[in-house]
């Protein structure tokens, strides 16, 4: 056991020394941060285009009625209206003396036409909020015109009233499915990744080290399976230690903006009302999901003598994951298909496609037990083949990339024991 203990605290120590653990940390911490203010640098960039804008307007009726639209809506800018020429008012906006310049004239339809200046119109914002205030504007001029009453166009062009009712009394509303939609998108995409890159940095660790020579070391000091248990709940826990860093400082920056998180971005991807059940499910299927694809990645990495030949060998492996992962995607439309609930059941989709099921409906428990379950089994089952052919793997040098070294490998575990 202390052989275990200290390949375990070994690999460890190893990997959070190391530069790219330390530099994707702090990275990814900056990203959460961001994200936590995502809301505000917003609304700072978008106060920046707020300014002066002048209009020119021939008739002189159009630009009373244009800032009564923009103020009915609260928007941010400012009309002014100009005495002078088209061409002095663009002198004046390519001095900085307004930020552009809304030039109406009268067709021959005795409705206005609009062109807008600006030193650039890569910034579209302005441009698009007074086109379209135009365009009601207009569509209010040609009604009146034509002696249609306006109450009955915008009745017209008002949207139906629609309402999506579910009649199971268990299950979630339209706004709990919208809200529960984003933090299951948001928990797949980062269950996706962590599994991928952790899976895959066992089997290079093991790649590494037989390359290295330090393998025939280390398996002389410790058994192969010691040797792979302790390497895979190591990574383990440095995966956990990453992931935990990065829940504690997201929950303390979400805790402090707690009353700026109305809204936005925070209530698209339903951070506001997120049921504290779907974050454990997300840790359980995490760790079961880890679990799985190490143990398979540390018997295929057991495999290769070489790194470059480690992503030849692995690369149905991360099928696998892309494949689970675009289920999931498929899924959040439609959870309830027969071919996501049969999937789920499927052990490598399980920790994706099961907590899709969870986060989006109102499953019985023992579905979810049921799936845990076969999920175990299967690493259970994963981990006594995959002992073996570690055993063997281990001891395989020179050239290899292909799964016909499976059955080498158990030949050289056998004699091994």
């Amino acid at each position: 056991m202390n052989k275990f203990w200290t390949v375990l605290s070994h690999t460890y120590i190893t990997k959070v020394k190391t530069k790219s653990f330390i530099f994707s940390t702090l990275i990814t911490l900056l990203i959460i941060a961001g994200l936590a203010n995502f809301q505000t640098i917003i609304d700072m960039f978008a106060g920046e285009e707020s300014g002066e804008i002048v209009v020119v307007d021939e008739s002189g009726v159009y630009t009373e009625a244009l800032q009564q639209s923009l103020a009915a809506a609260e928007e941010d800018i400012e009309l002014v209206p100009f005495d002078g020429t088209v061409n002095e008012a663009k002198v004046a906006v390519q001095d900085g003396q307004y930020d552009a310049v809304v030039e109406l004239t009268e067709n021959e339809e005795q409705i206005f036409d609009a062109t807008y200046f600006a030193n650039t119109i890569t910034e579209s914002g302005n441009q698009m909020i007074i086109e379209q205030h135009l365009q009601q504007l207009k569509i209010a001029i040609a009604t009146q015109a034509s002696g249609i009453d306006e109450a009955r166009i915008a009745e017209i062009y008002a949207p139906i009233a629609f309402e999506a009712v579910a009649l199971d009394e268990s299950a979630k509303t339209e706004e709990e499915l919208n809200q529960a939609r984003g933090i299951v998108y948001v928990m797949l995409f980062v269950l996706y990744m962590t599994v991928m890159m952790y899976g895959q940095m066992i089997a290079t660790d093991v790649a590494t080290e037989k390359s290295s020579r330090v393998m025939e070391i280390l398996i002389s000091s410790a058994p192969p399976i010691t040797h792979m248990f302790a390497k895979i709940i190591g990574i383990a826990l440095v995966g956990l230690t990453q992931i935990g860093l990065f829940i504690i400082v997201g929950y303390t920056l979400i805790r402090s903006k707690q009353e700026e998180l109305v809204g936005g971005v925070f209530e698209l991807f339903g951070v506001q009302d997120t049921s504290p059940m779907i974050f454990v499910y997300a840790i359980v299927f995490f760790i079961l999901g880890y679990l799985l694809y190490a143990t398979l990645a540390a018997m295929l990495g057991s495999l290769v003598s070489r790194i470059e030949d480690v992503g030849q060998l692995t690369t149905p492996m991360m099928m696998l994951i892309v494949i689970a992962f675009m289920i999931a995607i498929f899924g959040l439309g439609a959870p309830e298909s027969t071919f996501v609930t049969v999937t789920s059941y499927i052990p490598f989709f399980t920790p994706m496609i099961m907590f899709l099921r969870v986060g989006m409906l109102d499953i019985p428990i023992w579905e979810v037990a049921l799936s845990l379950g076969i999920m175990v089994g299967t690493i259970a089952v994963l981990a006594y083949i995959g002992a073996k052919v570690y055993s063997g793997g281990v001891l395989m040098y020179g050239r290899s990339g292909s799964l016909k070294d499976l059955k080498k490998a158990l030949v050289l575990g056998k004699k091994e024991k």
